[in-house]
């Protein structure tokens, strides 16, 4: 039977606990035979953010319930571990996620050669826009979407002029996102001297 008392404290990436989450193993309580034998279910609870939706079941106790199911039993991590792994890997799916905004959502092509070069061009904006928003931008553009990013910083209307033998890009100024273009070329330009 499980009880109150077997939810531990979640833990961060760094090894500290995370505030307001706790973690438990359900696995005695399903049948996971389908999943196979290593299987085990790990539960998160935690106090929801401010405005987030919740299920009926998660209303009857305050807190927003998630599981899932792993067969990492042979790397023989407790349930903490576990989560705290499988929250990190959610980054990556996020990162899929934008990548299918960057043009992998279709493959345009009948030819597999075209499509390959396809995949390959998308994988490398993806890629872009990530670098870009870790290096370069702050604030919402930091974490926003490839539409978000591509409509606030690709869309700004600029002219590029040459004065003196150098290159000047001179931004739209009545454009709202301007200041962040123009910080993120200041960052990128001392990130690499």
């Amino acid at each position: 039977m499980f009880q109150e008392e077997d939810w531990r404290e979640a833990l961060e990436a760094d090894g500290t606990v995370r505030d307001g989450a706790q973690v438990a193993e359900l696995t005695d309580l399903m049948d996971l035979s389908a999943w196979g034998e290593d299987a085990r279910l790990i539960s998160r609870r935690e106090h929801p953010h401010p405005g987030a939706q919740l299920s009926l079941f998660d209303t009857a106790e305050g807190f927003r319930h998630t599981c899932f199911i792993t067969n990492a039993s042979a790397l023989d991590f407790d349930a903490a571990a576990l989560e705290c792994r499988h929250r990190g890997h959610a980054r990556v799916e996020d990162r899929v996620r934008c990548w299918k905004d960057c043009g992998l959502q279709n493959l345009p092509f009948a030819s597999f050669t075209q499509n390959l070069a396809w995949v390959a061009t998308s994988l490398i904006a993806g890629v872009l826009i990530a670098w870009t928003q870790m290096t370069c931008l702050d604030g919402g553009l930091k974490v926003a979407e490839p539409n978000t990013f591509r409509y606030r910083l690709l869309h700004i209307g600029a002219v590029l002029v040459r004065r003196g033998r150098r290159l000047i890009l001179r931004l739209d100024e009545t454009w709202p996102w301007a200041g962040a273009l123009r910080r993120a070329f200041l960052r990128l330009r001392t990130a690499f001297p």
